[in-house]
């Protein structure tokens, strides 16, 4: 059976791909795949420099680039951030550990240099901007990471316990640890696959939004993951029992239920 183009392989379904020229333009973003078993090859700063540059050509709301990045490579840090994201044994195993921050203090450091009170950065409006920064500088720098042949996981546990990640990262008040990412050189002995997507129809809306008033809608999107996880050694778990069993409870959300209580004690008033 021949194999599948990018576009068919992104959805686990035979799909009508665009044009040659664009297919070499994207290819790389639609054969993305978390990587969690890394070469002990070091990430050398030259890369590190060419990611952050890479993330630093994402957009910025108003141009206020409102986010920072911790690059950890000291092996025990590393440890410690593994334990305080849920015992994640690929961030102690990856060469390089970035971690994202919503970063408003900034704006503050500017502002009192220059005598001035500013009001804004205390709004949630500020905290999405920051958020929302962040995750367009992060996903360059997966792109560029992975241009260069490097392989990346993004961990979203880094949330899990965030006043003590702000204290192993001596972060200043109202700087936010947002994720994290893993980013090294994949162990091409323990590869993963692409995983398939949503069918594109229940994530595209023309116009105005159209509610899934039928899950019949998942057009077999439940059994195509169930496939791809039995062909990766994975508990065919499918999407949709995993999707509510997670929301069920708060509890599940391993300690992210009191978010709004750790950002203020990081000085996020969220006015």
């Amino acid at each position: 059976m021949p194999s599948l183009d990018p576009f068919s392989t992104r959805y686990g379904i035979e799909t009508e791909s665009p044009s040659e020229t664009a297919i070499t333009i994207i290819e790389a973003m639609l054969n993305h795949r978390s990587v969690r078993a890394y070469l002990p090859n070091n990430v050398d700063d030259e890369a590190l420099r060419v990611l952050i540059a890479a993330a630093q050509s994402a957009s910025s709301s108003s141009n206020v680039q409102a986010w920072s990045v911790v690059a950890v490579r000291y092996a025990e840090r590393k440890r410690r951030l593994s334990v305080l994201a849920g015992d994640q044994a690929w961030i102690s195993e990856a060469p390089l550990f970035l971690v994202w921050l919503g970063d408003l203090s900034r704006i503050f450091s500017v502002a009192s240099a220059l005598g001035e009170e500013v009001e804004a950065p205390h709004s949630l409006e500020m905290m999405l901007v920051a958020t929302i920064d962040a995750a367009l500088a992060a996903q360059n720098a997966a792109i560029a990471a992975e241009a260069m042949g490097l392989g990346i996981v993004y961990i979203g546990g880094i949330r899990n316990q965030p006043e003590a990640v702000a204290a192993e990262l001596g972060l200043p008040p109202h700087v936010m640890p947002l994720f994290g990412m893993c980013v090294g050189h994949p162990d091409t002995q323990r590869t993963t696959a692409v995983k398939p997507r949503l069918p594109q129809r229940l994530v595209l809306h023309e116009e105005q939004y159209a509610p899934l008033n039928d899950i019949s809608a998942l057009d077999g999107y439940d059994d195509r993951l169930q496939a791809f996880q039995r062909k990766q050694g994975l508990r065919a778990t499918g999407w949709i029992k995993p999707l509510i069993d997670r929301q069920r409870s708060v509890a599940n959300l391993n300690g992210r239920h009191r978010l709004a209580e750790a950002l203020r004690a990081l000085g996020f008033e969220m006015r």
